[in-house]
């Protein structure tokens, strides 16, 4: 079985910032989850570097073209490296073999007659790189994502791609894939698009206006649009057209922000029809995240959220855990830094981290450094395992990007019962009489070992950390190279000697 996930592909007019950090992690979860669950996977994130946005900022910079877009292409695979995110394939659209497909596919656009040349006159938003209906704009006529630039009108020959006749196409496929488009409020926002004839797309510029992008392969006057360039990644970074990538696209999922739903729901889908190839399996879709107090995030505000500054703050794991605990698909969720302190001094670091540092030390100092051997099982020992099983099982399974604040959170109570489990069975006392040394043993052990299946549920997740524990407690690899993950209970090996207990999640407090 294959799993081919892929991020959006983002511009490089500026530094990485929290929501391309979010996009990313969340993929990279996807395929730890996948490839624990005996996928063959691959994942791809990486840079667009083409457009009216790049082209500015390069030209700004004083560097050229190419060193401003092979610095940012740098400085991305640095922060994504920092924050783990284990991609298989880094994406630049500068790269030849993609820009040659993308001028082989509009040939055959061009040849199939789908490509037409015509006078546009209307509105343009440089922040969406995309020309707007008045339908698609806010009350103020401003673009809904960049209300504080003002439209251009533009009045330019251009190039459109035909897609009207393909619209009954897709909607037939929308409604005969339920699964097409998740969560299903974006299905429905999609099929509410489709509900009136669509206008043709534009796929070009005019190199007077823009010349960072691929040269029309028909009209050396033009470059395409950044929106079909980008889009054609998707393919290029499994080799498209040549053999082999038909097994990989059959699996393709992308994850996507709500912002560019049309463009993945409606555009990419009808292209990728007019080249006779089929849809991705599926679209994955989540909100925005905004500042401290439900606000959109703004440097003026001051509530900007730096995922290099979290990363040097509290670590990649502490940020990792807040986008999965947090995310929501059908919604806008909030982040701030002391959000993020929060959650790490207080879950991290209090429910999951000092359980850990307890019940190990624990073991050191009265069991002779060593993991002890237990005894027979008593209700509350069962009850608690069975929880904790629960929990990291649910992360041996396939599952999706809407459902990974679910499963943390089950992960969270797992670790809230047993904390109380430790407390109610309060170990310092049974150790004290050697009638109850036997249980104390027992209590020790289940509870070393029910962190030991949490921690490699949260692999998932938080990798740095979950495996840190899990070297301390002899349990790395969880499964061999190309197998499965299953699950178990009794896995630690008594008689075994423990390291020293270092402290996960060091308490941070407010500088």
């Amino acid at each position: 079985m294959k799993s081919y996930i892929t991020t959006p592909i983002y511009y490089v007019n500026a530094a990485p910032h929290i929501g391309h950090a979010h996009t990313s992690i969340m993929a990279d979860i996807l395929k730890r989850n996948r490839t624990a669950a005996g996928f063959e996977t691959k994942m791809t994130t990486g840079c667009d570097e083409h457009g009216q946005k790049n082209q500015d900022a390069a030209r700004e910079s004083g560097l050229s073209d190419h060193d401003y877009l092979a610095m940012r292409a740098a400085e991305f695979r640095r922060v994504f490296d920092m924050l783990n995110v284990g991609y298989d394939f880094f994406v630049r659209t500068s790269r030849p073999f993609h820009m040659e497909q993308v001028a082989c596919i509009q040939q055959r656009l061009m040849d199939a007659g789908l490509i037409v040349k015509k006078q546009y006159t209307g509105i343009y938003c440089t922040g969406c790189e995309q020309f707007k209906k008045l339908s698609d704009l806010n009350e103020a006529g401003r673009c809904p994502d960049h209300p504080t630039l003002v439209l251009e009108e533009l009045d330019e020959l251009n190039y459109f791609l035909k897609i009207e006749d393909y619209r009954e196409k897709l909607i037939a496929h929308i409604r005969d894939n339920p699964d097409f488009v998740s969560p299903p409020v974006f299905r429905t926002e999609l099929l509410n698009m489709l509900k009136e004839p669509l206008d043709d797309l534009c796929i070009s510029r005019p190199v007077r206006r823009v010349s960072l992008g691929v040269p029309l392969p028909f009209d050396a006057a033009y470059v395409t649009y950044v929106w079909f360039d980008a889009l054609v990644n998707y393919l290029t970074n499994l080799g498209w057209p040549e053999p082999g990538y038909e097994a990989w696209w059959r699996s393709a999922e992308h994850l996507i922000g709500k912002d560019i739903l049309k463009t993945h729901g409606i555009y990419w889908p009808i292209m990728l029809m007019a080249i006779g190839e089929r849809p991705p399996r599926r679209l994955s879709v989540h909100g925005y995240w905004l500042g401290a107090g439900g606000l959109k995030m703004s440097k003026t505000l001051g509530n900007v959220v730096d995922p290099v500054e979290i990363v040097e703050l509290f670590g990649a794991d502490a940020l990792r855990y807040f986008l999965a605990r947090n995310m929501r698909s059908d919604a806008d969720s909030q982040i701030s830094v002391e959000l993020i302190r929060q959650a790490y001094n207080s879950e991290l670091g209090n429910k999951i981290g000092n359980l850990f540092s307890r019940a190990g030390k624990f073991a050191k100092s009265r069991f002779d450094n060593r993991i002890p051997k237990r005894g027979a099982l008593a209700e509350d020992d069962e009850r608690t395992r069975e929880i904790a099983f629960k929990a990291a099982a649910s992360f041996a399974r396939p599952f999706e990007m809407h459902e990974i604040p679910q499963l943390s959170q089950a992960v969270v109570v797992a670790f809230d019962t047993l904390n109380s489990y430790f407390a109610e069975q309060a170990p310092w006392e049974l150790v004290k009489k050697p009638e109850t040394i036997e249980r104390c043993a027992t209590v020790i052990y289940v509870t070393l070992d029910s962190l030991r299946v949490l921690f490699e549920g949260l692999r998932q997740i938080i990798p740095t950390s979950a495996d840190q524990a899990l070297a301390a407690l002899g349990c790395l690899p969880v499964a061999p190279d190309g197998q499965a993950w299953e699950p178990k209970l009794d896995r630690l090996e008594p008689g075994r000697e423990l390291p020293e207990i270092e402290v996960l999640y060091p308490r941070i407090t407010e500088n």
